[in-house]
């Protein structure tokens, strides 16, 4: 059973960057390919980018892609998500997964996943 906890989200405003992180307990993830996920306030929840085991390889959603950047520490179990020039339509709960393969399959979908975080709110202010 892997536990995931996100960190790092908070307030900034349009234009800033933040840092977000997702640590992983009770077993290792540096075989699994890691997720971002948003869900914005009313809507469903978002694909926005994955990282290989072993950090070779990222996709990334069109909406994100050149913004935002994935990631990882297998040393540390630990996935980042990067994310510049920050707008207001970014606001959402962020939520990190753990794919049960190594590779990037199908990652747009919510099943290619078997473990989720709780989230982190990010806010951005125009």
């Amino acid at each position: 059973q892997v536990q995931l906890v996100e960190s790092g989200g908070g307030l900034v405003q349009a234009g800033g960057s933040l840092r977000l992180s997702c640590a992983a307990s009770g077993r290792t993830i540096s075989a699994n390919a890691m997720g971002w996920f948003r869900q914005p306030p009313g809507k469903e929840r978002e694909f926005l980018g994955v990282i290989s085991w072993s950090g070779g390889n990222t996709y990334y959603a069109d909406s994100v892609k050149g913004r935002f950047t994935i990631s990882r520490d297998n040393a540390e179990d630990t996935v980042y998500l990067q994310m510049n020039s920050l707008k207001p339509e970014d606001t959402a709960v962020y939520h990190c997964a753990a794919s049960r393969r190594g590779g990037i399959y199908y990652p747009v979908s919510l099943m290619t996943y078997d473990y989720w975080g709780q989230g982190t709110q990010v806010t951005v202010s125009s």
